[in-house]
């Protein structure tokens, strides 16, 4: 199979599920084929039985209150847990509040937390002033640890080892069955940040306890939606993540919950088209003599190719690209600058193309592949891929220039 057709299939494949899941039956007097955004904070019942009754019901997608999910966040959860293969699965405010929760639901003082090098900016800002601050002990591992480096640091006292594969700046593909077997050996959980491979990647057949998702860039698909996913594959997991979401008020907007169902209708065809341009322009960019290397899992300078060719079943539309060392950081920027049909913003998985400088503003502990280099990440988008082509041609010329 070619690397265009492994790229696109995996999101292909998703069509028949995403058309049909988490919608309404139709009944004899007809069915919208959407459901109705429900807006509301209170629900009330006929009698004190009923509302008791149905407060017991806090672990199932159940309408009690409207700070514990509306019928159209609970549908979404639905389509979340099946497309991820887990049980249950908790809609909440903000990819980076699906970072967080599972953070607070599991860890707790004197715990240690071990997250890779090349975690999520904002998630690493999180472990260490308010997890630090609550008394949780945190550090880092090289992302492309192997099981004996690993295994040295991991402590004791370590609960959570949090993933992040492909990292979303620095794209290392991780062996996630090795890290799920070093985390169960010693007693923790592997959290994965799986936005990256939502769809495509299947976490819970490849050992991971918890699965977090950013809704906000694939599933959503238009840039107008904040919102994140956590998903679990056993009961006692789901206790205690529903239990922590409730206490710490962490719900989703109905609107959001709404755009976000109907961005998913489409998101295999999306990305089917977005992953083999981004495929195409990754491989034209990884010819250019401005170049100095491509970051994308599906070519084979990318660190964890191999892993990416075994566990996952397509790529994202999501890469960088690193200059060559004699450029500069004005240097890029000129090029940047430059760019016509590239929007300069920090998020992706919508349907425009954005580009995003990656060097200098990254905290890291482990070298990494961007080394001292300028570089940049680039979201491909709907565009016709010759169009971004020119668009990045005419753009280097700055570069060619300097």
């Amino acid at each position: 199979m070619s690397d265009y057709n492994t790229v696109a299939n995996g999101w292909r494949k998703l069509g028949t599920t995403l058309s049909h899941s988490g919608r309404p039956a139709a009944d004899e007097d007809g069915t919208y084929i959407n459901l109705p955004v429900t807006r509301g904070s209170t629900v009330v019942f006929p009698s004190v039985e009923s509302m008791n009754r149905k407060g017991l019901e806090r672990y199932q997608h159940a309408s009690i209150y409207g700070a514990m999910g509306s019928p159209v966040q609970h549908e979404l959860e639905k389509v979340i847990a099946t497309m991820e293969g887990g049980t249950d699965c908790q809609i909440v405010s903000s990819g980076l509040a699906a970072c967080t929760l599972p953070l607070m639901a599991f860890l707790s003082a004197g715990d240690h937390c071990l997250l890779s090098d090349n975690i999520y900016g904002p998630t690493r800002r999180f472990a260490q002033s308010v997890l630090k601050r609550f008394g949780v002990d945190i550090s880092y591992f090289p992302p492309m640890a192997d099981k004996e480096t690993l295994e040295t640091y991991i402590k004791p006292n370590t609960r959570v080892i949090f993933a992040e594969s492909p990292g979303s700046h620095t794209f290392e593909v991780q062996d996630i069955p090795m890290l799920a077997s070093a985390a169960h050996a010693h007693g923790a959980r592997l959290f994965m940040d799986n936005t990256w491979g939502f769809g495509i990647f299947a976490p819970f057949e490849h050992g991971v306890d918890v699965s977090i998702q950013a809704l906000t860039k694939y599933p959503a698909g238009h840039s107008d939606v904040i919102a994140g996913a956590v998903t679990v594959a056993n009961q006692n997991d789901w206790h205690i993540l529903r239990d922590t979401a409730i206490q710490t008020g962490q719900v989703a907007g109905p609107e959001e919950c709404w755009l976000t169902l109907r961005g998913l209708r489409t998101m295999g065809v999306r990305l089917a088209q977005q992953a083999s341009t981004a495929l195409d322009i990754a491989k034209w960019l990884a010819q250019r003599p401005e170049v100095e290397r491509v970051l994308h899992p599906a070519l084979p300078s990318c660190p964890g190719h191999d892993v990416w060719k075994r566990d996952f079943t397509g790529a994202g539309c999501l890469f960088g690209v690193v200059l060559r060392p004699s450029y500069t950081g004005q240097d890029m920027e000129r090029f940047i600058n430059a760019l016509r049909l590239f929007g300069i913003g920090a998020s992706w998985g919508g349907y425009e193309s954005l580009v995003l400088p990656t060097s200098g503003g990254i905290t890291r502990e482990h070298d990494g592949p961007l080394a001292q280099s300028p570089a940049f990440r680039l979201q491909i988008g709907l565009e016709v891929a010759q169009d971004l082509q020119d668009d990045l041609q005419q753009a280097l010329t700055h570069l060619s220039q300097a």
